[in-house]
């Protein structure tokens, strides 16, 4: 498993960027956040750092 952001509500705070013990969270347009999901570990921490919650496991 993996997680995934929803580009639609992601407000660009940069927050679960921020918590992701394995950097695998990047920058992309409008600074907005992509989160590679091969490299996920799925610890959640990006989710429980997300203001908006608009972090979901895949």
């Amino acid at each position: 498993m993996a997680y995934r952001i929803d580009k639609e509500n992601c407000i660009a705070c940069g927050a679960c960027e921020d918590v992701c013990p394995v950097t695998c969270i990047s920058e992309v347009e409008d600074g907005k956040r992509l989160i590679d999901e091969d490299a996920c570990i799925s610890c959640g921490a990006c989710a429980d750092a997300c203001p908006v919650e608009c972090i979901s496991e895949v």
